[in-house]
């Protein structure tokens, strides 16, 4: 048996959970070199500037800051600067009638607002952000710390505990249907329904267990990084550098062959005794990892995609805040263009996110840098340049319509980043966002594993795998993975 310090590891991709992975690795003393096919580390959280104007290109919300701090001094040492705010409106809400929301961190302001505003019972809203911390507490240490695709986990007795109260967790209802049941006013149901949107599902389909989403934000709190979204991965990558990993950019690997109990890449004759891959699980089926792992099976299911354009605008929204919404009229009209005609809706709701509200260098005085967002569908032979021509048309139009403001003749900067453009910048099959959707009750069972079942020594992190996509759960992939290869090499 070798010791952890003799062993070399190699990681596909740097991603979030790619440079998750090489600290924890290099944390318990594995040699870690990551390849990465791009010019620099980060995968989806990249970063576009023009013209005095900077956008974070990626994610957008950031919870669970717990995570970033446990990977950030996992080696006992704080020698990494990053640093964020909590926080007190998570997001401001607009519909068609003018109706306008803003959520509030505080819960009684909340309730507050809901109930003037919307005319919704107080108790509804406790209820609801009461049942989904229970969702949370039921799922979260056994359906998203831990692997489910090994019996260790269900021997476990907080696993058992967790079983025997999975009615609760909404599993065998749609979570439309009980957010119907649980308010009043078809704003607030159409409000939470959102969530399905934060790993690319359809709530119309989903299983209300995607009502513990709430509670990462509403219990635990949402935050932005001083620095900006990008300023997560400088200080992974940072830290990586300082427990030192290496990184070879402009790497991109076409094989990744198994020679005994040791790996090789594009048959370049160095032996790795594990690979951990931060690609998308269904790209490396079809890509490098084709001959050791099966294509992604009947179940597989893509999540929705993003259409986002980066505006330069020439004014100041007093009425805008960090994290913005502007809904569809008819939201289900908007699932079902999405996933079952496989396009963009006229009336798309559309995400305006504006990081120059709390990072001021973001955007030239007196101005505005504005990630808009609408989801959209995966890559399935639509006529890209007529959908975004369309869409924009139609953004524009519910912008200036809601705002008062006619938004075309202030955008001075623009950008555009498609599905396609996904597809081939990160290697996201299809587009998809969040590797597969959970328009499924057994989803999360369905999603890739974190090792290889028939090689040892072949791991799998990020958005695609277990236990799915977005920040936290990009982080915990990582942690999940690491865990494992410890128990499987031993490692002291």
């Amino acid at each position: 048996m070798k010791s952890s310090k003799s062993l070399n590891s190699a990681v596909i991709g740097s991603g979030i959970a790619g440079l998750a992975s090489a600290i924890r690795l290099a944390s318990m003393g594995v040699k870690v070199i990551v390849y990465e096919k791009s010019s620099t580390y980060g995968g989806k959280l990249g970063v576009w500037e023009s013209d005095g104007y900077r956008f974070d290109t990626g994610p957008s919300l950031f919870t669970m800051p717990q995570y970033m701090k446990e990977l950030l001094t996992i080696d006992g040492l704080n020698d990494v600067d990053f640093d964020y705010d909590q926080l007190d409106i998570l997001c401001n809400y607009f519909w068609e009638d003018k109706t306008r929301v803003s959520a509030y961190s505080n819960r009684e302001k909340f309730k507050e607002e809901f109930r003037v505003k919307l005319g919704e019972n107080p108790n509804n809203i406790d209820s609801f952000l009461d049942d989904s911390k229970a969702k949370y507490q039921i799922t979260n240490h056994v359906f998203l710390e831990k692997s489910l695709h090994k019996l260790s986990t269900y021997l476990r007795w907080e696993t058992l505990k967790s079983m025997l109260r999975i009615r609760k967790v909404g599993v065998f209802k749609k979570m439309h249907t009980e957010n119907t049941k649980q308010f009043s006013n078809p704003k607030s149901v159409q409000f939470f329904d959102r969530f399905a949107t934060y790993n690319g599902s359809n709530p119309y389909e989903s299983p209300s267990t995607l009502n513990v989403i709430p509670h990462y934000e509403f219990g635990i709190g949402a935050f932005f990084p001083k620095k900006g979204m990008r300023s997560i991965v400088d200080a992974l990558y940072t830290k990586a550098i300082n427990m030192g990993v290496q990184f070879e950019f402009n790497k991109v690997i076409n094989q990744i062959t198994k020679l005994g109990n040791t790996y090789t890449l594009n048959n370049e004759g160095i032996n790795y005794d594990l690979m951990v891959c931060n690609m998308d699980i269904a790209t490396a089926s079809k890509g490098p990892l084709k001959t050791l792992i099966k294509p992604q099976n009947s179940h597989y299911s893509p999540s929705s995609s993003a259409l986002i354009f980066y505006w330069g605008i020439k004014k100041e929204f007093k009425e805008l805040d960090l994290h913005n919404i502007f809904f569809s009229a008819d939201y289900q009209k908007e699932f079902k263009s999405i996933f079952d005609n496989h396009t963009i809706d006229d009336d798309p709701t559309v995400y305006v996110q504006i990081s120059s509200k709390l990072k001021k260098d973001d955007a030239p005085i007196k101005c505005e840098n504005w990630f808009v967002m609408v989801n959209a569908p995966y890559v399935e032979g639509q006529d890209w340049d007529t959908l975004i021509s369309a869409t924009k048309e139609n953004i524009i139009s519910k912008l200036s319509r809601l705002l008062y403001e006619n938004i075309q003749d202030l955008i001075e900067v623009e950008h555009i980043l498609t599905p396609q453009l996904i597809w081939d910048k990160t290697g996201s099959y299809k587009g998809a966002l969040y590797g597969s959707s959970s328009n499924n009750r057994m989803s999360a069972f369905l999603r890739h594993p974190n090792f290889s079942k028939h090689h040892k020594g072949l791991y799998f992190c990020g958005g695609s795998v277990h236990p799915g996509g977005g920040i936290p759960l990009c982080l915990l992939s990582a942690k999940i993975t690491s865990d494992i290869i410890h128990n499987d090499f031993k490692i002291c």
